[in-house]
């Protein structure tokens, strides 16, 4: 059995894991940072660093959660989330490096937390606890929108209204089918460097998920088909070490610094599969 410790550092590297990762389209890496001009590589680092005794106390809460409704998990875990949040924009001089990924590694850490205590920790487990602790959640967090004023409302809450895409709060809702029934598999399967492994795998995620972010930044819903369709030759071809694939990387990295897209959505769910890897492995 993992300690509360040990668990947090699991999700630090996955952290530092995917900022590694290069070269990943529309995202930060060590060798650009084109389509996030307000942040580099070290921005990432400082975040994930700050992150590290949040990501503990999500495990410990979880690992202390008795209460037979686990949507009452979820609410003790927020509170904690904006705490991480500003911690996060303290060390980063007010930047968004991780929000999405504080959200979504404080849900998998509490309930690796609350599965540890009952010894029955699995990927199928980690699932399923998450839709129990999510469960109503886009219908509770959205029910408000029209009485913002549209200052007031997140990117997710933008695209909800616009185009109808639940983002990441659907997909946490759903317990991540994007992760457990995509990425996580698909990443077990893979050989190699774990650069060459993180990258297909991030095709494979960028493929099938609706990634908010990038819609936000191209203001088309169209783009996200082509992209997806673009990241589905790839992994269709072999990925990123073919021919193919190499050319295929080369033009979504183009597009993307053209465009001035961001792909950070399918970047929080890659760290999310990374996390969920080491954690089981």
């Amino acid at each position: 059995m993992k300690t509360p410790q040990e668990i947090a550092q699991l999700a630090q590297r996955a952290l530092l894991y995917e900022v590694s990762c290069y070269p990943k389209p529309g995202l930060v890496d060590p060798i650009d940072h084109k389509t996030h001009m307000d942040m580099d590589f070290f921005t990432f680092i400082d975040s994930s660093v700050v992150l590290l005794p949040f990501f503990e106390q999500f495990v410990r809460v979880g690992a202390t959660f008795n209460q037979a409704d686990l949507t009452s998990l979820m609410t003790q875990i927020r509170p904690l989330g904006i705490q991480a949040e500003e911690a996060m924009r303290q060390a980063t001089k007010g930047v968004n490096t991780h929000k999405g990924a504080i959200f979504s590694l404080g849900i998998l850490l509490s309930a690796t937390g609350y599965l540890q205590q009952k010894d029955a920790l699995s990927a199928t487990a980690l699932s399923q606890t998450v839709q129990k602790m999510l469960a109503g959640l886009v219908k509770n967090d959205f029910k408000t929108l029209h009485q913002k004023s549209p200052a007031q409302l997140t990117n997710g809450e933008k695209m909800y209204l616009k185009y109808g895409l639940v983002g990441i709060r659907g997909e946490a809702q759903a317990g991540y089918p994007t992760i457990f029934e995509a990425a996580y598999p698909y990443l077990r399967k893979q050989t190699g460097d774990w650069n060459t492994r993180l990258l297909n795998t991030l095709m494979k995620i960028i493929s099938v998920s609706e990634d908010s972010n990038l819609v936000k930044r191209s203001g088309r819903l169209q783009t996200l088909k082509d992209v997806q369709a673009q990241a589905a030759a790839i992994v269709a071809a072999g990925g990123v070490k073919t021919s193919i694939g190499q050319e295929g990387l080369l033009k979504l990295d183009q597009e993307a610094t053209q465009g001035h897209y961001s792909l950070g959505g399918s970047a929080d769910l890659l760290i999310i599969t990374v996390y969920v890897i080491l954690l089981l492995q």
